[in-house]
Protein backbone atom coordinates (compact mmCIF):
# COMPACT_ATOMS: atom_id res chain seq x y z
CA UNK A 1 0.00 0.00 0.00
CA UNK A 2 1.45 3.42 -0.92
CA UNK A 3 2.68 5.55 1.98
CA UNK A 4 1.94 9.21 1.23
CA UNK A 5 3.06 11.52 4.04
CA UNK A 6 4.43 14.78 2.70
CA UNK A 7 6.09 17.97 3.89
CA UNK A 8 5.06 21.56 3.13
CA UNK A 9 7.93 23.72 4.30
CA UNK A 10 8.53 22.69 7.90
CA UNK A 11 5.11 21.08 8.32
CA UNK A 12 4.68 17.33 7.98
CA UNK A 13 1.27 16.14 6.79
CA UNK A 14 -0.14 12.61 6.91
CA UNK A 15 -1.03 12.83 3.22
CA UNK A 16 -1.02 15.44 0.44
CA UNK A 17 -4.78 16.17 0.32
CA UNK A 18 -6.35 19.14 2.09
CA UNK A 19 -9.52 21.13 1.82
CA UNK A 20 -9.32 24.52 0.14
CA UNK A 21 -10.11 27.68 2.04
CA UNK A 22 -13.62 28.94 1.53
CA UNK A 23 -15.12 25.59 0.60
CA UNK A 24 -15.06 23.62 3.85
CA UNK A 25 -16.54 26.19 6.23
CA UNK A 26 -15.06 27.80 9.32
CA UNK A 27 -15.13 24.69 11.49
CA UNK A 28 -16.34 21.11 11.41
CA UNK A 29 -19.11 21.54 8.82
CA UNK A 30 -17.86 18.58 6.75
CA UNK A 31 -17.31 16.23 9.69
CA UNK A 32 -20.53 14.31 9.07
CA UNK A 33 -19.44 13.52 5.50
CA UNK A 34 -15.80 12.46 5.93
CA UNK A 35 -13.09 11.81 8.48
CA UNK A 36 -11.38 15.19 8.77
CA UNK A 37 -8.57 13.67 10.81
CA UNK A 38 -7.64 11.48 7.84
CA UNK A 39 -6.93 14.47 5.59
CA UNK A 40 -3.54 16.12 5.32
CA UNK A 41 -5.16 19.24 6.79
CA UNK A 42 -8.35 21.24 6.87
CA UNK A 43 -7.80 24.75 5.56
CA UNK A 44 -10.51 26.94 7.01
CA UNK A 45 -12.46 29.75 5.38
CA UNK A 46 -10.52 33.02 5.45
CA UNK A 47 -11.24 35.30 8.39
CA UNK A 48 -10.17 38.89 8.97
CA UNK A 49 -9.36 40.64 12.21
CA UNK A 50 -12.89 42.04 12.31
CA UNK A 51 -16.29 40.58 11.39
CA UNK A 52 -17.11 41.08 7.71
CA UNK A 53 -20.55 40.80 6.05
CA UNK A 54 -19.46 39.74 2.57
CA UNK A 55 -21.09 40.67 -0.72
CA UNK A 56 -24.76 41.00 -1.72
CA UNK A 57 -26.62 38.00 -3.14
CA UNK A 58 -26.57 36.18 -5.44
CA UNK A 59 -23.10 35.01 -4.50
CA UNK A 60 -22.53 31.94 -6.69
CA UNK A 61 -23.32 31.10 -10.28
CA UNK A 62 -22.72 27.85 -12.14
CA UNK A 63 -20.33 28.18 -15.06
CA UNK A 64 -19.81 25.72 -17.93
CA UNK A 65 -16.96 23.89 -16.22
CA UNK A 66 -16.93 25.30 -12.75
CA UNK A 67 -18.39 28.01 -10.57
CA UNK A 68 -18.29 31.78 -10.26
CA UNK A 69 -18.36 33.10 -6.72
CA UNK A 70 -18.51 36.52 -5.15
CA UNK A 71 -19.11 35.55 -1.54
CA UNK A 72 -16.91 38.41 -0.40
CA UNK A 73 -15.13 36.68 2.47
CA UNK A 74 -17.99 36.82 4.94
CA UNK A 75 -16.75 35.85 8.37
CA UNK A 76 -17.06 36.36 12.13
CA UNK A 77 -13.57 37.74 12.73
CA UNK A 78 -10.60 35.87 14.17
CA UNK A 79 -11.55 36.20 17.86
CA UNK A 80 -15.05 34.81 17.33
CA UNK A 81 -13.68 32.06 15.08
CA UNK A 82 -11.22 30.98 17.76
CA UNK A 83 -13.94 30.89 20.39
CA UNK A 84 -16.93 29.54 18.48
CA UNK A 85 -15.79 27.57 15.42
CA UNK A 86 -12.30 26.19 15.99
CA UNK A 87 -13.07 24.00 19.05
CA UNK A 88 -15.48 21.77 17.12
CA UNK A 89 -12.93 21.36 14.34
CA UNK A 90 -10.15 20.46 16.76
CA UNK A 91 -12.46 17.93 18.41
CA UNK A 92 -12.48 15.94 15.16
CA UNK A 93 -8.72 15.41 15.42
CA UNK A 94 -8.08 17.41 12.25
CA UNK A 95 -4.82 19.13 11.46
CA UNK A 96 -5.80 22.76 10.91
CA UNK A 97 -4.42 25.49 8.67
CA UNK A 98 -6.02 28.83 9.48
CA UNK A 99 -6.62 31.26 6.62
CA UNK A 100 -6.58 35.04 7.11
CA UNK A 101 -7.19 38.04 4.90
CA UNK A 102 -7.21 41.81 5.16
CA UNK A 103 -7.93 45.01 3.30
CA UNK A 104 -4.79 46.72 4.56
CA UNK A 105 -1.35 45.73 5.80
CA UNK A 106 -2.46 46.51 9.34
CA UNK A 107 -5.51 44.25 8.90
CA UNK A 108 -3.18 41.36 8.12
CA UNK A 109 -1.02 42.19 11.14
CA UNK A 110 -3.99 42.27 13.51
CA UNK A 111 -5.45 39.04 12.14
CA UNK A 112 -2.13 37.22 12.51
CA UNK A 113 -1.47 38.57 15.99
CA UNK A 114 -4.87 37.27 17.15
CA UNK A 115 -3.75 33.76 16.17
CA UNK A 116 -0.66 33.80 18.38
CA UNK A 117 -2.39 31.87 21.16
CA UNK A 118 -4.32 29.45 18.93
CA UNK A 119 -4.07 25.78 19.92
CA UNK A 120 -1.20 23.71 18.62
CA UNK A 121 -3.46 21.84 16.22
CA UNK A 122 -3.35 25.00 14.09
CA UNK A 123 -0.07 24.11 12.44
CA UNK A 124 0.17 26.87 9.83
CA UNK A 125 -1.46 30.07 8.62
CA UNK A 126 -2.40 30.57 4.98
CA UNK A 127 -2.30 34.27 4.19
CA UNK A 128 -4.90 34.92 1.53
CA UNK A 129 -3.41 37.69 -0.56
CA UNK A 130 -5.68 37.11 -3.55
CA UNK A 131 -9.37 37.75 -3.17
CA UNK A 132 -10.89 38.40 -6.61
CA UNK A 133 -14.38 38.40 -5.15
CA UNK A 134 -13.55 41.65 -3.37
CA UNK A 135 -13.29 43.14 -6.87
CA UNK A 136 -10.52 45.65 -6.29
CA UNK A 137 -8.17 44.87 -9.12
CA UNK A 138 -5.70 47.66 -8.42
CA UNK A 139 -5.65 46.92 -4.69
CA UNK A 140 -5.24 43.14 -4.68
CA UNK A 141 -2.12 42.40 -2.67
CA UNK A 142 -1.11 39.42 -4.80
CA UNK A 143 -0.91 41.62 -7.89
CA UNK A 144 2.02 43.57 -6.44
CA UNK A 145 5.36 42.23 -5.27
CA UNK A 146 5.76 45.15 -2.89
CA UNK A 147 2.31 44.71 -1.36
CA UNK A 148 2.76 40.93 -1.11
CA UNK A 149 6.01 41.29 0.79
CA UNK A 150 4.56 43.93 3.10
CA UNK A 151 1.50 41.87 3.99
CA UNK A 152 3.52 38.71 4.59
CA UNK A 153 6.11 40.51 6.71
CA UNK A 154 3.56 41.73 9.25
CA UNK A 155 1.98 38.29 9.80
CA UNK A 156 4.92 36.82 11.72
CA UNK A 157 3.05 37.48 14.97
CA UNK A 158 0.95 34.34 14.44
CA UNK A 159 4.00 32.35 15.54
CA UNK A 160 3.45 29.66 12.93
CA UNK A 161 4.71 28.81 9.45
CA UNK A 162 2.96 30.96 6.85
CA UNK A 163 1.80 30.09 3.35
CA UNK A 164 1.02 32.81 0.82
CA UNK A 165 -2.08 32.16 -1.28
CA UNK A 166 -1.48 33.84 -4.63
CA UNK A 167 -3.49 34.88 -7.66
CA UNK A 168 -3.07 33.53 -11.21
CA UNK A 169 -4.20 36.90 -12.56
CA UNK A 170 -0.67 38.27 -13.06
CA UNK A 171 1.72 38.21 -15.97
CA UNK A 172 4.57 36.56 -14.07
CA UNK A 173 4.10 34.74 -10.77
CA UNK A 174 7.77 34.31 -9.95
CA UNK A 175 8.43 37.88 -8.72
CA UNK A 176 5.33 37.63 -6.53
CA UNK A 177 6.54 34.30 -5.13
CA UNK A 178 9.95 35.84 -4.42
CA UNK A 179 8.29 38.72 -2.59
CA UNK A 180 6.19 36.33 -0.51
CA UNK A 181 9.31 34.40 0.49
CA UNK A 182 11.11 37.61 1.40
CA UNK A 183 8.14 38.42 3.60
CA UNK A 184 8.50 35.14 5.45
CA UNK A 185 6.38 32.64 3.52
CA UNK A 186 7.48 29.01 3.88
CA UNK A 187 5.22 27.97 1.03
CA UNK A 188 2.92 29.37 -1.64
CA UNK A 189 -0.57 28.15 -2.50
CA UNK A 190 -1.18 28.20 -6.25
CA UNK A 191 -3.77 29.24 -7.31
CA UNK A 192 -6.76 31.20 -6.16
CA UNK A 193 -9.68 31.81 -8.51
CA UNK A 194 -9.43 33.37 -11.96
CA UNK A 195 -11.29 36.63 -12.45
CA UNK A 196 -14.56 36.09 -14.25
CA UNK A 197 -18.03 37.45 -14.87
CA UNK A 198 -21.44 36.32 -16.07
CA UNK A 199 -24.19 38.54 -17.48
CA UNK A 200 -27.83 37.69 -18.16
CA UNK A 201 -28.35 39.04 -21.68
CA UNK A 202 -32.15 38.91 -21.38
CA UNK A 203 -32.33 41.14 -18.32
CA UNK A 204 -29.08 43.01 -19.02
CA UNK A 205 -27.99 42.38 -15.45
CA UNK A 206 -25.07 40.72 -13.71
CA UNK A 207 -25.51 37.13 -12.59
CA UNK A 208 -23.68 37.91 -9.34
CA UNK A 209 -24.72 40.55 -6.87
CA UNK A 210 -21.25 42.04 -6.83
CA UNK A 211 -20.90 42.13 -10.61
CA UNK A 212 -17.73 40.11 -11.14
CA UNK A 213 -16.28 37.25 -9.16
CA UNK A 214 -13.82 34.40 -9.17
CA UNK A 215 -13.95 31.34 -11.44
CA UNK A 216 -13.01 28.00 -9.87
CA UNK A 217 -13.38 24.32 -10.65
CA UNK A 218 -12.27 22.15 -13.59
CA UNK A 219 -12.10 25.15 -15.93
CA UNK A 220 -9.04 26.50 -14.13
CA UNK A 221 -7.20 23.22 -13.55
CA UNK A 222 -4.83 23.71 -16.51
CA UNK A 223 -4.12 27.23 -15.22
CA UNK A 224 -3.20 25.78 -11.83
CA UNK A 225 -1.00 23.08 -13.36
CA UNK A 226 0.88 25.67 -15.42
CA UNK A 227 1.34 28.00 -12.44
CA UNK A 228 2.65 25.21 -10.21
CA UNK A 229 4.87 23.90 -12.99
CA UNK A 230 6.44 27.26 -13.82
CA UNK A 231 7.06 28.27 -10.22
CA UNK A 232 8.53 24.86 -9.38
CA UNK A 233 10.83 25.11 -12.38
CA UNK A 234 11.98 28.61 -11.50
CA UNK A 235 12.11 28.21 -7.72
CA UNK A 236 12.59 24.51 -6.91
CA UNK A 237 13.36 25.22 -3.25
CA UNK A 238 9.98 26.89 -2.60
CA UNK A 239 7.29 24.58 -1.26
CA UNK A 240 4.06 24.70 -3.26
CA UNK A 241 0.49 23.75 -2.41
CA UNK A 242 -1.49 23.16 -5.61
CA UNK A 243 -5.13 24.19 -5.90
CA UNK A 244 -7.55 24.52 -8.78
CA UNK A 245 -9.92 21.98 -10.26
CA UNK A 246 -8.81 18.93 -8.26
CA UNK A 247 -11.59 16.41 -8.84
CA UNK A 248 -10.01 13.00 -8.33
CA UNK A 249 -6.82 11.10 -7.67
CA UNK A 250 -5.41 11.74 -11.13
CA UNK A 251 -5.86 15.53 -11.07
CA UNK A 252 -4.26 15.54 -7.62
CA UNK A 253 -1.34 13.49 -8.91
CA UNK A 254 -0.97 15.85 -11.86
CA UNK A 255 -0.37 18.83 -9.57
CA UNK A 256 2.13 16.82 -7.53
CA UNK A 257 4.08 15.86 -10.64
CA UNK A 258 4.01 19.53 -11.71
CA UNK A 259 5.78 20.43 -8.47
CA UNK A 260 3.27 20.72 -5.63
CA UNK A 261 4.01 19.03 -2.31
CA UNK A 262 0.30 18.89 -1.46
CA UNK A 263 -3.03 19.78 -3.03
CA UNK A 264 -6.31 21.34 -1.98
CA UNK A 265 -9.81 20.23 -2.94
CA UNK A 266 -12.31 23.06 -3.14
CA UNK A 267 -15.10 23.52 -5.66
CA UNK A 268 -15.68 19.76 -5.96
CA UNK A 269 -16.92 19.87 -2.37
CA UNK A 270 -20.00 21.86 -3.39
CA UNK A 271 -21.22 18.99 -5.55
CA UNK A 272 -19.96 16.27 -3.21
CA UNK A 273 -19.14 17.16 0.41
CA UNK A 274 -17.15 13.92 0.61
CA UNK A 275 -14.82 15.03 -2.19
CA UNK A 276 -11.66 15.72 -0.13
CA UNK A 277 -11.78 12.28 1.47
CA UNK A 278 -12.64 10.63 -1.83
CA UNK A 279 -9.73 12.35 -3.60
CA UNK A 280 -7.35 11.24 -0.83
CA UNK A 281 -8.50 7.63 -1.22
CA UNK A 282 -8.33 7.81 -5.01
CA UNK A 283 -4.80 9.22 -4.87
CA UNK A 284 -3.69 6.21 -2.82
CA UNK A 285 -5.36 3.90 -5.33
CA UNK A 286 -3.85 5.78 -8.29
CA UNK A 287 -0.39 5.44 -6.76
CA UNK A 288 -0.92 1.73 -6.14
CA UNK A 289 -1.98 1.15 -9.74
CA UNK A 290 1.01 3.08 -11.08
CA UNK A 291 3.62 1.54 -8.81
CA UNK A 292 4.19 4.67 -6.72
CA UNK A 293 5.11 3.88 -3.12
CA UNK A 294 5.87 7.34 -1.75
CA UNK A 295 4.65 10.88 -2.49
CA UNK A 296 8.24 12.00 -3.06
CA UNK A 297 8.32 9.89 -6.22
CA UNK A 298 5.70 12.19 -7.73
CA UNK A 299 6.52 15.65 -6.38
CA UNK A 300 8.22 17.67 -9.11
CA UNK A 301 8.87 14.57 -11.23
CA UNK A 302 8.24 16.47 -14.48
CA UNK A 303 11.32 18.55 -13.65
CA UNK A 304 13.50 15.57 -12.82
CA UNK A 305 13.44 16.37 -9.10
CA UNK A 306 14.28 13.42 -6.85
CA UNK A 307 13.19 14.27 -3.32
CA UNK A 308 14.17 10.81 -2.09
CA UNK A 309 17.87 11.56 -2.38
Amino acid sequence: MPDLPTRVGSIELRNPVMTASGTAGHGAELASYLDLEALGAVVTKSVSADPWPGNPAPRVHQATAGMLNAVGLQGPGVAAWLADELPDLIATGATVVASIWGRSVDDYRRAADLLADAPGQVVAVEVNLSCPNVEDRSGMFAHSAEATEAAMAVTAGCGRPRWAKLSPNVGDLVPIVDAAVRGGAEAVTLVNTVMGMAIDPATRTYRLGNGGGGLSGPAIHPVAVRAVHDVAAARPDVAIVGAGGVLDGETAAELLVAGASAVQVGTATFADPRAPGRVAAELVDWCRRHGVEHADELIGAIHGHDRRS
